[in-house]
């Protein structure tokens, strides 16, 4: 009894050790992703003493491996080795972890160190993590002192003063350490670590270090220190940030490398919402136009996606004066990532300006970017065109922008088809049903019989939408009598979006109208020589005696018509028309039972 025990006690550990000593890497890789569970089977303390050393020794092996085992060990490890008290047991494998020359790894690595700091107590962070960040920040190979960069903020704020004024001390040192990757490391990680400090101490060390590395002659640094800037100016008040930091800030959006210029302009609101009104007004401005013109397109692009957001921290006048030039110059800009940038934005200065301004500057600039060459642009206008109509009106709107739409409607891209198709419904609530009628109801019907099945997909469903819009009445005049009459077009595609037409709308209609020319049709299809069309007739007929099947009247319609069409189906030679009216026969009988 006593030998079977002590085999269930080395038989976990043993079968883990065999597997991580695997040739086959997916072994391996197993083994590592069933160590909570092998942890569960040897129990806290052999976990601890056997476990835990053996995966400390492991960090030779690939790099999926390591990254597995970074990865488990921040998922609450700590509860397999007797709880929070333990925690820091795990800091070891980790520290290993932290050092290797993988980056996946070891960012997985430090990752997992911030989620087990927040589980130790002011003691352990003393006694065993910061030893283990200055031996990470002082290590000689620079994965280490990259990994350390990490793992100062999360803790900052647990530690005493004393130990405070240390842990700035070493940030600043990686900051100005030889190598560009650790430098870049800090930069990354200085705004959650100047976010910790009291105002006192940003002044003090987070402003040096922010300068040393806004000044850095690698661009991959100075880049990261955009965020770093911004966290720092959220700590002073506008006044102190223009004497500390204008400086900064002229160079920074003035950068000599584009990459700089583009984090400026990507992160362009934040900075301007924590600066305060007089140096937006003062000096953003004036960059914010000169990133929008910048000779580079990604730059132009980051920066045409903060338009609206930075326009409403201006005065409308201004906006008209500064703003709007640019956004007419990037309409006709030569890079489409732009344009479409700009087009996704450009709506959103509607509400800023208000009716008339938005009449006389925005509206030519709609119509010129719908009418642009690439998809894209014409997407991302068509797709926000509510805040326009909320502002100047439906009217206006299908004035000036219908005929673009309408020639939309027949675009080569079958994506910008299906845009304005899925844009319908929306348009037709504001047009309202004589205009709609008038203007687009050819339109609709006109989808249904397009090369591409996801546009006859999407007209089939637009036409339930505006069943939902218009009424069942409307439906009856408007939509069954075109959809009825492609049922009996020769070509196999227009029979077959019919009878998915009618599968989309049916649940929309009421009785008397199914009962009417519409099941007719559909019992006419049931003898198509298509197969495909009979299955899909099958199907159409069970989503009809569902939809119909409510009233005793409906069930009995079904009854007469509709079972004695699928009991001929259910006997067809195709085997996917037999599958589906048998289907449907059974949900049909569901109903009468």
């Amino acid at each position: 009894m006593d030998q079977g025990a002590s085999l269930d006690d080395i038989a976990p550990i043993a079968i883990l050790m065999d597997e991580l000593r695997s040739e086959d890497v997916q072994l391996r890789l197993n083994a590592i992703h069933r160590i909570s569970t092998i942890a569960l089977a040897l129990g806290p303390e052999r976990a601890r003493d056997e476990l835990i050393p053996f995966l400390q020794d492991s960090v030779d092996d690939e790099d999926e491996v390591l990254l597995a085992l970074a990865e488990e060990l921040g998922r609450n490890f700590e509860e397999y080795i007797g709880g929070p008290e333990f925690a820091h047991v795990l800091l070891g494998p980790l520290e290993n972890l932290s050092a290797v020359e993988e980056t996946l790894v070891r960012d997985k690595a430090a990752e997992s160190i911030t989620k087990v700091s927040v589980v130790l107590s002011q003691t352990q962070v003393e006694q065993y993590y910061i030893p283990l960040v200055q031996r990470l920040s002082h290590g000689e190979w620079f994965t280490s002192r990259t990994s350390s960069c990490a793992l100062y903020a999360p803790v900052y704020d647990k530690v005493a003063p004393a130990l405070q004024d240390d842990l700035r001390r070493a940030f600043a040192t990686l900051a100005a350490d030889d190598t560009p990757m650790v430098r870049r490391a800090a930069a990354k990680w200085l705004a959650p670590l100047v976010k910790k400090l009291t105002k006192t101490h940003v002044l003090s060390d987070g402003l040096a270090m922010y300068r040393k590395l806004q000044a850095d002659d690698q661009d991959s640094v100075r880049l990261l220190t955009v965020e770093d800037l911004i966290a720092i100016a959220e700590q002073l008040t506008p006044p102190e940030v223009k004497t500390q930091l204008l400086k900064q800030i002229r160079q920074t959006m003035t950068d000599k490398s584009w990459r700089v210029r583009y984090m400026a302009a990507s992160h362009f609101n934040e900075l301007a919402e924590v600066v305060g009104q007089e140096l937006v007004r003062e000096e953003l401005i004036g960059y914010f136009v000169q990133l929008l013109k910048d000779n580079e397109a990604e730059v132009r692009t980051a920066a045409a996606g903060q338009i609206p957001g930075f326009a409403k921290l201006l005065e409308k006048e201004v906006v008209l004066a500064r703003i709007v030039p640019c956004v007419r110059d990037l309409c006709q800009d030569v890079s489409q990532h732009v344009r479409a940038a700009l087009a996704s934005q450009i709506s959103g200065l509607a509400p800023l300006l208000g009716k008339d301004a938005t009449i006389e500057h925005l509206l030519p600039l709609f119509l010129h970017l719908l009418k642009d060459e690439f998809p894209e642009v014409r997407l991302n206008i068509i797709s926000k065109l509510e805040q326009v109509n909320a502002v100047i009106g439906i009217e206006l709107l299908s004035e000036s922008l219908l005929p673009a739409i309408v020639e939309l409607a027949e675009d080569k891209s079958w994506r910008v088809r299906q845009a304005i198709i899925e844009y319908i419904p929306l348009l037709a609530n504001q047009l309202g049903k004589a205009f709609f009628d008038e203007s687009l109801g050819n339109l609709c019907m006109s989808w249904l019989g397009d090369n591409v099945y996801s546009i006859r997909e999407a007209a089939a469903i637009n036409l339930k939408k505006l069943t939902e819009v218009f009424g069942v009445e409307w439906a009856k005049e408007q939509i069954v009598p075109k959809v009825v009459g492609m049922g009996q077009h020769p070509n196999y595609l227009y029979r077959m979006t019919t009878v998915q037409a009618i599968m989309t709308i049916a649940p929309s209609l009421t009785l008397d109208i199914i009962r009417g020319d519409i099941l007719e049709m559909l019992l006419q299809l049931a003898g198509d020589p298509i197969p495909n069309i009979r299955f899909n007739v099958a199907k159409a007929l069970e989503t009809v005696a569902t939809s119909i099947g409510e009233t005793a009247e409906g069930r009995q319609l079904a009854q007469q018509k509709i079972v004695p069409v699928l009991e001929a189906l259910k006997n067809d030679q195709d085997a996917d028309v037999r599958f589906f009216s048998t289907r449907a026969l059974q949900k049909a009988l569901a109903l009468e039972a």
